[in-house]
């Protein structure tokens, strides 16, 4: 059978995986979700009822981007996302984990704004204070090299940071790139590769 990938094309964790297909030049057939009317065969097979969904030509079935992310790196090492050095990986995982955490509050600000939820500025605060904070983190780091584990090469830790990003230019404003001129550079940077450029989210007609 085909690998298949299910997934939404303005998800940023989809958008993680498709990248890392792409550079690893994996043929997959893609499958998009409706996820306001997600089908029976989907729910199937994802308990947690999100994309995206990965199922490998042996049947296998792996929901999660990190767990997709480090099974297609472990499965297909070429090119590799992943650092072999145990402590390094670590480190890669560490800032992996704050991009999805980022990723995942804005797209918590974004519902919010649709749902015109103005009373829950309580909510509305914490989050905007979250993701500035997290963004000031990925500054400092970009200060200091060209990706987010160094000078060599982009890892795990860039795509995923790269698509939060990515996901607050499509969904908010980019007004962030002002404050945040390192972030800026580096996510300019990364977007010239056509495995970036050509999993940009676009609106849905």
């Amino acid at each position: 059978m085909n690998r298949i990938l299910y997934y939404h094309q303005q998800s940023n964790f989809s958008r993680k995986i498709r990248i890392l297909l792409a550079e690893k030049n994996l043929d997959c057939e893609l499958k998009e979700i409706n996820l306001l009317n997600k089908p029976p065969e989907f729910l199937e097979i994802s308990p947690i009822g999100r994309v995206p969904v990965f199922v490998e030509q042996d049947g296998t079935v792996i929901w999660d981007s990190t767990l997709i992310a480090e099974y297609l790196d472990e499965t297909y090492p070429q090119p590799s996302f992943y650092p072999s050095n145990v402590r390094t990986r670590l480190d890669c995982r560490k800032w992996e984990e704050l991009a999805d955490n980022l990723g995942d509050n804005i797209i918590n600000l974004w519902v919010l704004n649709l749902k015109n939820n103005f009373t829950s500025n309580r909510y509305r605060t914490k989050l905007e204070t979250s993701i500035n904070r997290l963004a000031t983190v990925f500054e400092r780091q970009l200060a200091e090299s060209k990706y987010l584990l160094g000078n060599d090469t982009w890892t795990a830790a860039d795509v995923a940071a790269l698509c939060s990003f990515g996901y607050y230019s499509f969904r908010l404003n980019e007004d962030w790139l002002l404050e945040f001129p390192n972030v800026e550079n580096w996510f300019n940077q990364l977007h010239q590769r056509e495995s970036v450029k050509s999993t940009v989210p676009i609106p849905l007609n």
